[in-house]
């Protein structure tokens, strides 16, 4: 229960277009401490906040952070990642999907690193190697590809810290139909150390995306 330097870089997104931020529909999965998604609700969006429904004591942390800041209005929901639940089959149509540091390097070798070692007689491996070293990611994408058929428009802000020179998204976000953008640091205001008197990110090397389906051409800047 950690405020991650990844939240505070996606709180200054959310500040930086805040303007744009009123009556839009928001979730934030994974959501922990909540700071991106309590901006976002500070900013006049309609937010629900969201983590896994086998960690009570996270949506609780949620809650907490809802009364904290005086947003009784804000909604607390159990999403499991990769699982189809009444909660998300009853989530309303979102147009935007918050996640500070879903995205982060397994232990050992990202699979797609390792799967051109192999050739396609070893798919049996391939395939236990994927699930080994990306248990959550398929997950992930699984539950926003879900939300992005409820509303095809849906944009997923994304921030990870890089942790490894050796991994990347891509070839997921491709398998998935959908494509990133990477959005500069210095177009928002957080391409320093400190950001809003707050010690995070530091010295953390972190990046933005905006992720959509592959066939949406809209360009960001």
């Amino acid at each position: 229960m950690y405020v991650w330097p990844c939240a505070v870089v996606l709180a200054q997104y959310l500040w930086f277009h805040r303007g744009s931020l009123p009556g839009k529909a928001v979730l934030e999965i994974g959501a922990g401490v909540s700071l991106p998604g309590i901006v976002a609700a500070k900013c006049g969006a309609e937010v629900t906040l969201s983590d896994s429904s086998e960690l009570p004591h996270c949506l609780e942390i949620c809650r907490q952070s809802c009364q904290m800041n005086n947003l009784p209005q804000v909604r607390v929901v159990g999403l499991t990642w990769g699982h189809v639940s009444q909660d998300l089959l009853a989530l309303p149509p979102q147009d935007i999907i918050l996640a500070s540091d879903v995205f982060f390097e397994p232990e050992g070798k990202p699979f797609f690193l390792l799967s051109s070692q192999f050739n396609h007689r070893y798919n049996g491996i391939k395939s236990l190697l994927r699930s080994l070293f990306f248990p959550d990611f398929e997950d992930i994408l699984t539950t926003v590809y879900f939300l992005m058929q409820k509303n095809p428009k849906v944009k997923l802000w994304s921030t990870y810290q890089i942790r490894s020179a050796d991994w990347s998204l891509e070839a997921l976000l491709y398998k998935w139909d959908m494509k990133c953008v990477h959005i500069p640091l210095e177009s928002f205001g957080a391409d320093k150390e400190d950001i809003a008197e707050s010690a995070l990110p530091g010295r953390h090397t972190v990046e933005m995306l905006v992720i959509s389906f592959a066939k949406d051409n809209l360009n960001y800047t």
